[in-house]
């Protein structure tokens, strides 16, 4: 195996997409469209990555960071015209080119691996990889010859005869190279055409008029070679990966209560015997441990879930909850928060850059803001605790086996100490030590009579 390389097309603004955010960046299962195309290259090793870029360079060098070299296409003339670009990076090299659109999100590593070895196999100068697809309308038309298989033309939809049309071997717009060969041709390709821009595809007749051989590798799947130029091909392709993702999840020990209603992205991981129910979206980097329900509905980004943890209808942002723990329905764990071993968060329970420790229990109809609770604390319905002061957030400190009463307002910062009890009502300001009761509330005083004197008593 010799040199490899890989120029990724990706100077579009894809007018089509409606969009201000440039084509190649909508995302799909996590990842931008073109993030997906050089994770699949990056698999394979190449011993260079160039990205060609024009629209939105910069969000996309954003995007992608340092995986990749970049090289602006500063008019969009044509795709033979982009990969010209990277003359000064690779022309001089020897070895095999992918050439690869950055729109192309579906496609598989297994499918670019099998492209490069049947090339570099063949000896042909170009490689064109192609598919069958169901309805071949729109698409370049691959011509081969009946008897030996070798690829004779592409033929565009507008120039094909009927009986080239009658042809369901496409284009896919991906090809493999001689480096040094596509080079020399780039220079020969005129814009003589009605878009007056310089196409990659006529480098295959260039190299076929001067004799050279090019062949075509046929791929299995149509849907690998779907390129998003609109939103509904954005929402083919999407449904597409998902179904991947979730029939790999299956793969290992995944269940699902209806697989085409949960929206899982491909970077996160769940373990085995996990049950997902509809309705379910699990995002970024999300990890989720063996045994756990996930029930309909909720929402987890960027957290970590360990096992035997039931999440009922909730949302959970960049937080951990440990083994044991449940939470919902109808929770909400905001950004660096650690729920504990056995812990019950209830519903319309608002948890936020907190840590629980274990056996905690927070039912219902509470905020707990920057604080600290230790192991085995009942915190009572309607409990608040007061972190911010309108300029400042303040921190809490709750000790273990404390008891808190409904209604407790806690003014942050204050520390409670460890077996503690905080009365039903209270607004605890100052901190309260071990073993002691807190309790801050006006005596009740009854008016016998009074009712009568107000303005409303004659609506009783």
């Amino acid at each position: 195996m010799g040199n490899r390389y890989t120029v990724i097309l990706a100077a579009g603004q894809g007018s089509r997409m409606k969009s201000k955010k440039y084509k190649v960046l909508h995302e799909i299962a996590g990842r931008s469209m073109v993030d997906h195309v050089l994770t699949q290259v990056e698999s394979l090793s190449p011993d260079e990555v160039v990205t060609v870029v024009g629209f939105g360079a910069e969000e996309v060098q954003k995007n992608l960071g340092e995986r990749t070299k970049y090289i602006l296409q500063e008019e969009q003339l044509g795709t033979g015209h982009a990969v010209l670009q990277t003359k000064d990076i690779l022309a001089d090299k020897e070895g095999t080119t992918l050439v690869v659109c950055g729109d192309t999100p579906l496609l598989r590593q297994e499918t670019l691996k099998s492209l490069f070895e049947h090339h570099e196999k063949s000896g042909a100068k170009a490689t064109v990889l192609t598919v069958k697809a169901p309805d071949p309308f729109s698409y370049g038309r691959i011509i081969r010859d009946e008897t030996s298989g070798q690829v004779l033309k592409i033929v565009e939809e507008k120039d094909a005869s009927e009986e080239e049309k009658a042809v369901d071997e496409i284009n896919t717009g991906t090809f493999c190279f001689d480096n040094q060969a596509l080079f020399a041709s780039l220079g020969k390709v005129d814009n003589q055409n009605e878009q007056q821009e310089y196409y990659l595809p006529d480098v295959i007749g260039i190299l076929q008029s001067q004799g050279e051989v090019v062949e075509a590798y046929q791929m299995k799947d149509f849907s690998e070679s779907i390129g998003i130029n609109n939103r509904q091909a954005l929402a083919e392709a999407a449904a597409t990966m998902r179904k991947r993702i979730n029939d790999q999840h299956m793969v290992n020990g995944v269940s699902f209560v209806d697989a085409g209603a949960a929206y899982i992205d491909i970077d996160v991981k769940i373990g085995n015997d996990t049950l997902i129910e509809p309705g379910v979206m699990l995002k970024g980097t999300t990890e989720i441990g063996s045994n756990c329900l996930i029930g309909a509905n909720s929402e987890i980004i960027d957290s970590k879930i360990h096992e035997d943890v039931t999440i009922n209808s909730s949302m959970v942002e960049q937080s951990i909850i440990k083994s044991g723990a449940d939470v919902g329905p109808y929770a909400h764990i905001r950004p660096n928060s650690t729920i504990g071993e056995n812990v019950h968060v209830g519903n319309f329970v608002e948890i936020k850059n907190s840590t629980l420790g274990e056996e905690t229990k927070v039912g219902h109809l509470t905020y707990v803001g920057d604080a600290d609770l230790g192991k085995d604390i009942n915190v009572g319905c309607g409990t608040v605790f007061v972190n911010f002061d309108g300029k400042h957030k303040h921190r809490s400190v709750i000790g273990d086996h404390s008891f808190i009463g409904c209604n407790v307002n806690i003014i942050s910062p204050v520390t409670v100490g460890e077996n503690a009890f905080l009365a039903a009502g209270s607004t605890i300001t100052k901190d309260v030590p071990n073993d002691s009761l807190g309790i801050a509330r006006s005596r009740q005083e009854n008016k016998v009579g009074y009712a009568k004197k107000l303005p409303y008593s004659q609506d009783f």
